[in-house]
C-alpha cells in the first residue's frame, strides 16, 4: 500500500457497472502510518470514469438513489461519438471530481456526523487505485 510515510497508493477491485466504495478504513490506514496529527489529506483517483465524493454514509439508501439519479441524468445514448461506449462514465466523473481535500485535526479527517468518503466507479467492474497525500502543518 505505502509509497512513503506520507504518500500511499491503494488499489480497489470494483465488481459492479457502477458504485460507491468506502474509502475511510484504507484512509484511517495511511492517516496512522504518517503520523501526522493536524494537517491536509488529498485522496485522487486517477482514472477519467472514476472520481471521489464525500457523502452520507448511514442510510444505503442515498448510494441507490445518486446511482438512478446520475443515470437519469447521464443516460449512456448510443449517439454518443466516444468509441469505447462509456461517455456517461466520463460525464459522471467529470461532475464529481478527481480528488476530496479533507482537513486533519487531532489525529482524524475532519467529516460531518454522517459523512464518509467514496471512491465512485462509472465503468466498472474495474481494479482502481486511489492515491492519498498527507501534509502536516
Amino acid at each position: 500500500m505505502s509509497v512513503s510515510k506520507t504518500q500511499h497508493t491503494f488499489t480497489i477491485a470494483i465488481h459492479e457497472k457502477q458504485s460507491f466504495t468506502n474509502l475511510d478504513r484504507h484512509l484511517d490506514e495511511a492517516l496512522s502510518a504518517s503520523g501526522i496529527a493536524d494537517g491536509i489529506m488529498v485522496v485522487y483517483c486517477p482514472h477519467t470514469t472514476g472520481a471521489i465524493t464525500i457523502n452520507e454514509n448511514a442510510d444505503p439508501d442515498v448510494k441507490t438513489d445518486l446511482k438512478l439519479g446520475l443515470n437519469e441524468t447521464f443516460p449512456n445514448k448510443h449517439e454518443y461519438a466516444h468509441m469505447e461506449g462509456n461517455s456517461d462514465g466520463h460525464m459522471k466523473s467529470s461532475v464529481f471530481g478527481a480528488s476530496e481535500t479533507l482537513i486533519i485535526s487531532d489525529g482524524a479527517p475532519v467529516l460531518g456526523t454522517w459523512q464518509s468518503v467514496y471512491f465512485c466507479e462509472f465503468d466498472g467492474p474495474r481494479t482502481r487505485t486511489v492515491h492519498v497525500k498527507l501534509l502536516e502543518g
